[in-house]
C-alpha cells in the first residue's frame, strides 16, 4: 500500500481514485485478454496486454471487434456448408 500512496502523492491524486482506476482497468482488461486468447488472436492479445487505454480499447474489443471476427468465421462456415451441399 505504501507504493500506491507514493504514486498517488507524486501524481497529486487521492489514493482511492488510483485504486478505483486500477480496479476499473482490471475489470475490462482481464475478460478482453481471456476472449482474445480463446480466439487465438495473438495480435489483439499483445495490444490489449501492453496498451493501457483505461478500459476503452478493451470495451471496444469485447463488444465490437471480437464479434466482427466471429461473424467472419460464421460466414466462412456457411459458405463451406453451401459448397458441400452443391456437390
Amino acid at each position: 500500500m505504501g507504493y500506491l500512496q507514493y504514486i498517488s502523492g507524486q501524481m497529486g491524486i487521492p489514493i482511492w481514485f488510483l485504486i478505483t482506476v486500477i480496479i476499473w482497468n482490471l475489470i475490462w482488461k482481464l475478460p478482453a485478454l481471456w476472449i482474445s486468447a480463446r480466439k487465438r488472436q495473438i495480435i489483439w492479445f499483445i495490444v490489449l496486454a501492453f496498451v493501457n487505454t483505461m478500459g476503452i480499447l478493451e470495451i471496444l474489443y469485447i463488444f465490437i471487434f471480437s464479434r466482427m471476427h466471429h461473424h467472419k468465421e460464421e460466414q466462412i462456415k456457411t459458405i463451406k456448408r453451401s459448397r458441400k451441399k452443391r456437390i
